[in-house]
């Protein structure tokens, strides 16, 4: 027994030991970048590689500035992936209410149709949406990149389950016969119970949409609209590439978010522990 007990603070320990090891290595290619945006570009190549941060932040992020129009791109951005990530959550948690709380006439036709568009690769609609979008004027604005963002199949699915699972059908019956409308219960009801699992999509769009590059690329032409995926790939010079003055956009430009992770990894942790507990 005494042997047991002894084994059981070790293997506590080991694996608080290998948790600390992964948190490092997920943590190093952020350090990384921010070592080589403080240096300049000749020690980006150096042997052995610099592992200090520099002196060279202020004058790289300066190159940037000169180049791009950086605060613009990252307005834009913030503008499409705010907008965007607020109507996901609102539609998608409106259409998983539907799917998992309401009765009506090919539900689960309609529930497995939009579960089969999440095997298109988005990269076949590009063409038709794009005419679309010219046809109704919209290239080189914000609308052609946050209009076709708001359709979210897997928010559907992701608000559809955790509805299911985390409202008592009970307590939508005596809504019901309390006279309450299915917005009200929507509004007074899911809404307060789904908090955990808005957060979870929430940084999940927002990332993703922050991320994007190649249909920003493809619709807004104008310079002074580009988001900052598109304005950082103006960077990259086919002849000369200063890496630090690159990488130091680049570490700007992730600040936001790892602001918008804290703020919300509260509630996204919740959602994870919730899923394991039910």
């Amino acid at each position: 027994m005494e042997t047991n007990k002894n084994k059981a603070p070790i293997a506590k320990y080991l694996v608080y030991l290998g948790l600390v090891i992964v948190s490092l290595g997920s943590l190093f290619p952020f350090y990384w970048m921010f070592v080589m945006a403080t240096n300049p570009n000749s020690m980006i190549n150096q042997t052995p590689p610099v592992m200090i941060p520099g002196s060279n932040m202020a004058a790289n992020f300066q190159l940037v500035l000169d180049s791009i129009p950086f605060w613009g791109a990252m307005l834009n951005s913030l503008i499409v992936s705010s907008t965007i990530t607020v109507g996901v959550l609102i539609l998608c948690s409106l259409a998983g209410f539907a799917f998992a709380k309401l009765e009506f006439k090919g539900r689960t036709l309609l529930f497995v149709f939009i579960l089969g568009t999440m095997m298109i690769p988005p990269q076949l609609g590009l063409i038709p949406t794009y005419f679309i979008i010219t046809q109704l004027g919209w290239l080189s604005d914000l609308r052609a990149v946050i209009v076709p963002g708001l359709m979210n199949a897997f928010g559907i699915f992701w608000m559809r389950q955790y509805i299911a699972s985390a409202v008592p059908d009970s307590i939508i019956e005596a809504a019901r016969i309390d006279g309450c409308s299915n917005f009200r219960i929507y509004w007074n009801i899911i809404v307060p119970t789904i908090l955990p699992a808005f957060a979870t999509l929430g940084i999940i769009v927002f990332m993703a949409i922050w991320g994007d590059y190649l249909w920003p690329l493809v619709v807004l032409q104008d310079q002074s609209m580009h988001t900052i995926q598109v304005a950082l790939r103006s960077l990259m010079d086919d002849r000369v590439r200063d890496y630090g003055m690159i990488l130091s956009g680049t570490f700007w430009a992730t600040v936001p978010l790892i602001v918008i992770f804290l703020l919300f990894n509260k509630l996204f942790i919740k959602s994870i522990t919730d899923g394991a507990v039910k």
